[in-house]
């Protein structure tokens, strides 16, 4: 479930889907080990779906970096401070842009190159974001939640659903 909060930011509530390496299941809800769209190797963040089908889509632009047997875990959140990055009105209102956010990334972090996704993160995070609402690039109609900060003060929560 998603509502407004304030000008620029929602409310986040539902269960949303994780794939994680088995062997790591024990720290699921401790975020991504290597970059990503949304983050450098040393800023911890949490990569979500909001659908099973979700985390299908977006596995397709990792195939080649993942073990062959991931495992679906299931995730509570309750967020605050959560930008959708699919209102085109509220992008330029918070002076970032989707084509930024979703331009290529993985070549320039091998090249040790800064993608433009990092610079949206960082624009959000200057405006208060705890955390961004991102459209799937191989679902238009499927969307993901990454998380900037979560489980401490001020700070979405997050508990996996045994």
């Amino acid at each position: 479930m998603i509502s407004k909060s304030t000008d620029l930011f929602s409310v986040v509530e539902g269960v949303f889907y994780r794939a994680v390496d088995p062997t790591y299941l024990g720290s699921s809800l401790s975020g991504s080990r290597r970059p990503g769209r949304y983050s450098n190797a040393d800023q911890p963040t949490l990569y979500l779906s909001s659908s099973p089908e979700g985390v299908e889509a977006a596995m397709k632009a990792h195939a080649h970096e993942r073990v062959e047997h991931l495992q679906l875990i299931q995730v509570s959140v309750r967020a605050r401070h959560v930008f959708d990055l699919r209102d085109e009105r509220l992008c330029t209102l918070a002076g970032v842009s989707l084509n930024d956010a979703t331009a290529p990334w993985q070549d320039l972090v091998a090249e040790g190159k800064r993608p433009s996704s990092w610079d949206v993160r960082d624009r959000l995070i200057s405006l208060g974001a705890k955390g961004l609402i991102d459209p799937s690039r191989k679902a238009p109609s499927l969307w993901h939640l990454v998380l900037f900060e979560w489980n401490k003060d001020g700070a979405p929560k997050v508990q996996q659903i045994e």
